[in-house]
């Protein structure tokens, strides 16, 4: 009787059987090839799962279409506002005021996963968080993404802020092909910030062969996530993987795909737009207590640890790279270009970056005000789940 229903699953779609038999892996998963977008291993890629700092993809994604648009320039000054420069860490602390070329901001937002720099990025070209959120929302409608929904652009948590791995390798096929010119900011090792040097939190990036690319995220609810990209003999591989338990086995796991992949033949007809839809795709996974209740600091971040666990071999993405990193230069000032166009008024002229009025305290806020200011929130977002 169990035969039978699972034969019918798998033949309905809602059952996806690895392509690599030695895949042994719980979360949401899939590998592809980015050139022709056919799927060599998924599992669970329509669950709903909170995206973190992968969301920043998309924010880039938007960002890349209003320069193509001309709304913006890679010289344009990009301002910290007060709301930006609130955001919890992983950030780079510029105070409200500072100004930086968009091109250095999306390099911070993307190697360092800064929230306060992305939040700016969003608010500078969107005009506003709300409103940047309403063009990520509307991007990921044309290119299909089906189970995703955003309310801002650095992936702090939200529950009303979720995406499934199918998504993802939709709007990393979009980057990759649409825009190949910024392909190079996926792979950078480090930044340098004055005399700061920053690592990227992609542990393949210089120690996984062929690596080139792209993104990282982690808040408590999420777990650990990856996309991670390679390129052997001009066949480009894409694993993206959700849920994991530390910044390490994530990466051990997208390399272990990867290297799956590289192995097998080219085979596989399905491809990512056609998958068709199968499992739960309505109830988000939270993996707060699992990630982060009871543990250390350190142990919520995205930095791996320095030092192994007791009888357990250091990982080789545990390790420092067998070489200097290549380190690329961004900070403040050079901001020469245009101002957004969306922080113009019709008179051409900036718009103020002045607070956002508050309901006076000894009153009773009117109905469908927003409360800012509390000491239990942060922008839209728990403190609990501040970290990233």
């Amino acid at each position: 009787m169990r035969y039978r229903h699972f034969l019918k699953l798998l033949l309905a779609g809602a059952v996806a059987l690895p392509a690599f038999a030695t895949s042994v892996l719980a979360n949401p998963l899939v590998l592809f090839d980015l050139q022709t977008g056919k799927i060599l291993e998924h599992q669970d890629a329509f669950k709903r799962w909170y995206p973190a700092s992968l969301t920043k993809l998309m924010t880039a994604y938007v960002t890349f279409r209003a320069i193509a648009a001309g709304e913006v320039q890679l010289d344009s000054p990009i301002k910290v506002t007060k709301h930006s420069a609130g955001e919890p860490p992983s950030k780079m602390g510029f105070k409200p005021g500072s100004v930086m070329r968009l091109d250095n901001a999306l390099k911070m937002m993307l190697v360092k996963s800064a929230n306060d720099i992305a939040m700016a990025v969003g608010e500078n070209v969107g005009g506003s968080q709300a409103a940047f959120a309403e063009r990520m929302n509307a991007e990921a409608r044309r290119l299909g993404m089906t189970g995703t929904h955003f309310v801002n652009p650095n992936g702090l948590y939200s529950p009303d802020q979720y995406t499934t791995a199918r998504d993802l390798a939709l709007l990393v096929m979009a980057i990759r092909s649409e825009f190949p010119q910024y392909a190079p900011w996926f792979s950078i090792e480090g930044l340098a910030v004055g005399k700061k040097a920053i690592s990227n939190y992609n542990l393949l990036i210089g120690r996984y062969p062929g690596a080139d690319g792209m993104k990282t995220g982690f808040v408590c609810p999420s777990g650990f996530n990856m996309i991670g990209s390679a390129t052997r003999n001009g066949r480009t591989l894409v694993a993206v993987v959700l849920g994991e338990k530390s910044a390490v086995s994530r990466a051990e796991t997208a390399a272990r795909l990867l290297d799956q992949g590289f192995d097998a033949p080219a085979t596989g007809s399905t491809t990512i737009a056609a998958l068709p839809s199968y499992g739960d795709t309505f109830s988000a996974n939270d993996m707060n207590d699992e990630i982060c209740k009871k543990k250390t600091k350190a142990e919520q971040s995205e930095a791996p640890p320095a030092v192994a666990a007791k009888d357990v071999p250091k990982s080789p993405y545990q390790q420092k790279l067998d070489h200097v990193p290549t380190l690329v230069a961004v900070g403040l000032g050079g901001a020469t270009g245009p101002t957004p166009k969306a922080m113009l008024d019709e008179a051409g002229q900036e718009f103020a970056d002045v607070p956002l009025p508050t309901w006076r305290p000894d009153r009773p806020a009117p109905a469908g005000a927003t409360v800012v200011g509390s000491a239990a929130v942060q922008g839209d977002q728990p403190v609990k789940a501040a970290k990233n």
